[in-house]
């Protein structure tokens, strides 16, 4: 007997709804907080200083300034949080996207 009662046939559909991760809406989430932990960053230092170098140059956020090794345009600045904002909000996309659907096909959720 392979069919399954009305019971366990709704019991499936349970169990892979809450299980399923839904890969547009996590990615809008992780999309979000990377943004806003980049845009948040960026400006609290600039709202905080630099401190002064050995040249005498002020120096606002050098380890910070790093991204822009990742992100074409990325500054410590207020036009480069945005641009920041911008690319991670991608990254948290792609991200957000990429754990559920490698969740998804191990738990075996189909749609």
């Amino acid at each position: 007997m392979t069919d399954k009662t009305l019971g366990e046939q709704e019991l499936d559909q349970l169990l892979k709804a809450t299980v399923r991760l839904n890969a547009r809406v996590l990615g809008l989430v992780l999309g979000l907080l990377f943004g806003l932990i980049t845009f948040v960053a960026t400006n609290w230092l600039i709202i905080k200083g630099g401190e002064v170098n050995k040249a005498g140059e002020v120096v606002v956020g050098p380890h910070l300034a790093l991204l822009s090794q990742y992100f074409i345009g990325y500054t410590v600045t207020f036009v480069g949080s945005l641009i920041g904002f911008g690319y991670s909000f991608l990254l948290g996309m792609l991200t957000g996207w990429l754990i559920s659907s490698i969740y998804n096909r191990i738990a075996h959720v189909r749609d």
